[in-house]
């Protein structure tokens, strides 16, 4: 297929958008790489204030699908409707060494905004004590912060997120999902999540899909109340069904798929032992501990 006919519209879409309750449309999504498809024959809608997780094996196109959508990528074949108000963070923060956190947090902002732009972005994220902060003194938690930041001052429609957790360690990994969730809630932008990991998934997204051969394979609703606790019963079956779909099985409460191993056809998945609790509450007063 030619990749001539691409569309990538964000200058357009937005209102497009609005007038379905979308803050994504794709549809018939192809790239290619060396005569490779990646994503092939994509269809994609993301409602507006939606909270999607995106799951699948390393190489299915998770990564290249947010490329896309962050305008990062234009080789495209199909089209692409995403609002032009859209920010992206990354698995690295990508903050750069010569520059004050608070200059990090506004680079690329159009115009010549003030330094308490980016001041009162990083107060949202708990981070506001370290604005003129050189970035080489962050803890990596603080860092991501710093990015989550650098993201919330486009005032987004659209926050993409691109394994920002996988680095951290797994305290600040929960703090940081903590942060996110109470930032989504505050905000009521839609979030397109992809990651590795079941249960990080499962714990923030309003739906779940999964990646494979370039196209989405599988999705569910997460009818859950939140704080969610991974001893519901609805629960288990959810993250036993995603595993499922995945192919593997994990070897810990974790479920990341890098952490996971293949299972005959015929065994079903384990599940998180039933007395396991773990509940993420974005009001924890705890989320802004690094």
């Amino acid at each position: 297929m030619s990749l001539a006919g691409s569309s990538v519209r964000p200058d357009t879409a937005s209102e497009e958008l609005r007038s379905g309750g979308l803050a994504v449309r794709v549809d018939g999504l192809v790239r290619e790489f060396e005569g490779r498809r990646v994503i092939d024959e994509l269809q994609l809608d993301i409602a507006a204030g939606e909270f999607v997780a995106l799951l699948g094996r390393s190489g299915c196109g998770k990564s290249t699908l947010l490329r896309v959508l962050a305008g990062l990528d234009r080789e495209i074949a199909g089209e692409v409707l995403v609002p032009r108000r859209k920010a992206v963070a990354f698995q690295a923060p990508r903050l750069m060494p010569w520059k004050r956190v608070w200059r990090n947090v506004l680079l690329g902002l159009p115009g010549r905004p003030q330094r308490a732009v980016a001041e009162r972005a990083l107060e949202e994220v708990g981070l506001g004590h370290r604005a003129g902060a050189w970035p080489k003194t962050l803890s990596g938690g603080e860092a991501q912060r710093a990015s989550l930041a650098r993201a919330l001052v486009r005032d987004p429609e659209l926050l993409l997120l691109d394994e920002p957790f996988g680095a951290l360690d797994a305290l600040t990994r929960i703090t940081a999902q903590r942060l996110v969730a109470r930032l989504w809630q505050e905000r009521g932008c839609a979030v397109l999540l992809v990651t590795h990991d079941v249960d990080e998934a499962l714990l923030l997204a309003d739906r779940v899909l999964v990646m494979e051969g370039g196209r989405i394979a599988y999705e569910t609703a997460v009818e859950l109340p939140r704080p969610r606790d991974v001893g519901d019963p609805r629960w288990v079956d959810l993250r036993a069904r995603l595993l499922d779909q995945l192919g593997v099985v994990g070897d810990g409460p974790g479920g990341g798929l890098g952490d996971a191993k293949p299972h005959a056809p015929d065994a079903p998945p384990r599940a998180p032992a039933p007395h396991t609790t773990l509940h993420l509450d974005p009001q924890d007063p705890r989320t802004d501990t690094p």
